[in-house]
């Protein structure tokens, strides 16, 4: 089928709209990430997320409701490992999510008659999106946007410098405590869509390619959604007309696309 008549399907729609959101998401956080050298805590907090999920399957609630707040739990307990444990922040996301991960494998190999619904969390699929989970992800987006942009200077001033922050006042415990929550929810959100594996990539390709830009603070961050956009969109519409898994199609769209950059700005 050709794309203009793959367009007239409503899952097709759902599956562009939940894109959007999810690019402005990622786009936004994955820079923060990214500066701030945190870049493993997406690959992590997926696997805490994924670990939450068989839970849930397990016992036979729905994944989001146990999700949700065990993926936020794990993230404050990386923070926590961080700060007070003194225990470096890679190693403090490695230990957690060994034990998320090890632990959704065990209640899978348990579990009988759920292996399809694992698969398909661990993979994700973008076309088999609700209406209600499209809203969902629409609301994260706007807090999401609402929290960097009322919260922009501290966000800026802590990325950047944080022993400076702390010497202005600022809290920056608290600072990285909803830096890590928003991405925690992104995570337990949109690990449907994308999947366990492929999440952390769509989170830190793009800030990763809008760097290469030499760009302001705010430039980047708008390239940084602009990439995440282009390459979710570009994904999509790949997949539907070759038939192949929409989660990786759009992981390997970020990756030409972060390749082409860099191939230009070598050339330059």
């Amino acid at each position: 089928m050709d794309i203009i008549s793959l367009l007239q399907y409503d899952f097709v729609h759902r599956a562009f709209l939940v894109g959007v959101f999810v690019s402005i998401i990622s786009g936004t956080l994955g820079l923060f990430l990214v500066l701030r050298k945190m870049s493993l805590l997406g690959d992590g907090l997926a696997h805490v997320s994924f670990g939450a999920v068989t839970l849930g399957l397990f016992v036979g609630i729905y994944p989001y409701t146990i999700s949700i707040p065990l993926t936020i739990l794990g993230a404050l307990l990386m923070v926590y490992l961080n700060h007070k444990a003194r225990v470096y922040a890679d190693a403090a996301i490695g230990v957690v999510s060994a034990a998320s991960i090890a632990a959704g494998v065990i209640l899978a190999s348990k579990s009988k008659g759920f292996n399809t619904d694992v698969m398909s969390y661990l993979f994700g699929n973008i076309l088999t999106v609700r209406i209600d989970e499209v809203i969902v992800v629409a609301v994260l987006a706007l807090g999401v946007v609402t929290v960097v942009i009322h919260y922009y200077r501290v966000l800026f001033a802590t990325t950047f410098d944080e022993e400076y922050a702390r010497t202005l006042g600022i809290h920056t415990q608290a600072v990285n405590a909803v830096l890590v929550t928003c991405t925690a929810l992104t995570i337990a959100l949109c690990i449907k869509v994308i999947g366990a594996f492929l999440i952390s990539s769509v989170l830190i390709i793009p800030a990763v390619t809008a760097l290469q830009l030499g760009a302001s603070f705010k430039r980047t961050l708008i390239y940084s959604v602009c990439f995440a956009l282009i390459s979710m969109i570009g994904g999509i519409m790949l997949s539907l007309l070759t038939n192949t898994p929409t989660g990786a199609t759009i992981v390997l769209v970020h990756v030409a696309t972060l390749g082409a950059v860099l191939t230009v700005m070598r050339v330059r």
